[in-house]
């Protein structure tokens, strides 16, 4: 057992699957501050701002992730060739428009949240409280985000 209780095993395996989560969320952030200062039109001032508050919780996040893998005494990844393998976040590049930046978020978090369920899932399942809440914690704030996306595109 570790010092948090939990078994090497255990460990390893929400590690991995963090690590893997750690990849989108890189990818992703990448991409929203391309969108931030690449964004143009005449929705210009209101989402330049959005995706600056999108990609400070992002960053945010991504931390958290890293200090997480910390926690259960493996070593978080930090090679972008890295993440560009095993991320299901795809890069995106040249869209400067509203609704193609929009788009590209949701797709984003459609991705994020279903790791993140799988995440939920898997350290509910190894009894690791830490990691669940987190996942949950993360799911609830960004099936908001969802919604407010996805109602700027009328939909």
């Amino acid at each position: 057992m570790s010092t948090i209780g939990l078994s090497k095993e255990t460990s390893v395996k929400v590690a991995d699957s963090l690590n893997e989560l750690l990849a989108d969320y890189h990818i992703f952030y990448m991409n929203v501050r391309g969108f931030h200062w690449n964004i143009k039109g005449h929705k210009f001032f209101v989402l330049h701002e959005k995706f600056e508050e999108l990609y400070d919780d992002l960053f945010e996040k991504i931390d958290e992730v890293a200090e997480r893998v910390l926690t259960l005494g493996q070593s978080p990844k930090h090679a972008y060739s890295n993440y560009l393998k095993v991320s299901k976040v795809k890069e995106a590049t040249d869209i400067s428009d509203a609704e193609g930046t929009v788009s590209s978020i949701l797709d984003s978090f459609e991705v994020i949240i279903e790791k993140q369920r799988e995440i939920l899932d898997l350290t509910d399942e190894l009894e690791d409280e830490g990691t669940n809440a987190l996942m949950s914690d993360y799911i609830s704030e960004q099936e908001k985000l969802v919604w407010m996306y996805s109602s700027f595109l009328g939909k």
